[in-house]
C-alpha cells in the first residue's frame, strides 16, 4: 500500500490525507472540458423542452447550478484549491433521440493548478439540479458517463479523452461469431 501512496499526490509518506503545496509551480493557463448525461423518459425531456416543469426553466437553471457548482467546488471536494476561476460555461443539450440532456462544462483559470475537479463539478451540478427539478414526474432519471474530455496547461501538459473506435461493418464481418451452442440430440 505503501508503493501506491507514493505515487498518489494527495497522500503523505505515512499515507495521511494532505492538500498538494503548489507554491513552486508556475502559474500557467488552465482548461478543463467534462462531460456527462441524464437519461430520462421521453414525456419527461418533452416537459423540459416545453418549459412545462413546475419548478421552472430548467435547462436555464442547471445552467446557472452548474456555473455555481464550479465556483464552489473547495467548499465540497475538501483537498482542492480555491481558485480564481476565470471562465465557467455550461451547456446542456437536449437528444430527443436518446431521450437524454448532455451536459458540457469548459473551466478557464490562469493559476498554479487545474481546474479538471471545478469541471466535474459543474456537470454533476448541472445533472443533479436537472434530476431535483424532474423528480416529481421522473424518478427514473439515469446520471451518467460524468467524465473529463480534455485539459491543458500546467506541468503534465495536455490530456485528451480517445474516444472508442466505431464499430465498422468490415469489422462487424472480419470478427469470429459466437454461435449458440447446439443441444445433443438423443
Amino acid at each position: 500500500m505503501k508503493a501506491a501512496m507514493s505515487r498518489l499526490t494527495h497522500f503523505d509518506s505515512k499515507g495521511r490525507a494532505i492538500m498538494v503545496d503548489v507554491s513552486d509551480k508556475a502559474e500557467t493557463e488552465r482548461l478543463a472540458v467534462a462531460r456527462g448525461r441524464v437519461t430520462m423518459r421521453p414525456a419527461t425531456l418533452r416537459l423540459i423542452l416545453g418549459r412545462n416543469v413546475k419548478k421552472g426553466d430548467v435547462l436555464t437553471v442547471a445552467q446557472l447550478a452548474g456555473i455555481a457548482g464550479a465556483k464552489r467546488t473547495p467548499d465540497l471536494v475538501p483537498l482542492c484549491h480555491p481558485l480564481a476561476l476565470t471562465s465557467v460555461k455550461v451547456e446542456l443539450m437536449p437528444l430527443r433521440s436518446k431521450h437524454a440532456i448532455d451536459i458540457e462544462a469548459r473551466v478557464k483559470t490562469t493559476g498554479r493548478t487545474g481546474v479538471e475537479m471545478e469541471a466535474l463539478t459543474a456537470v454533476t451540478v448541472a445533472a443533479l439540479t436537472v434530476y431535483d427539478m424532474c423528480k416529481a414526474v421522473d424518478r427514473d432519471m439515469v446520471l451518467s458517463d460524468i467524465r473529463l474530455e480534455h485539459k491543458s496547461g500546467g506541468k503534465s501538459g495536455t490530456y485528451e479523452r480517445h474516444p472508442k473506435p466505431r464499430e465498422t461493418k468490415r469489422s462487424r464481418l472480419s470478427s469470429p461469431r459466437k454461435r449458440p451452442m447446439s443441444t445433443p440430440r438423443t
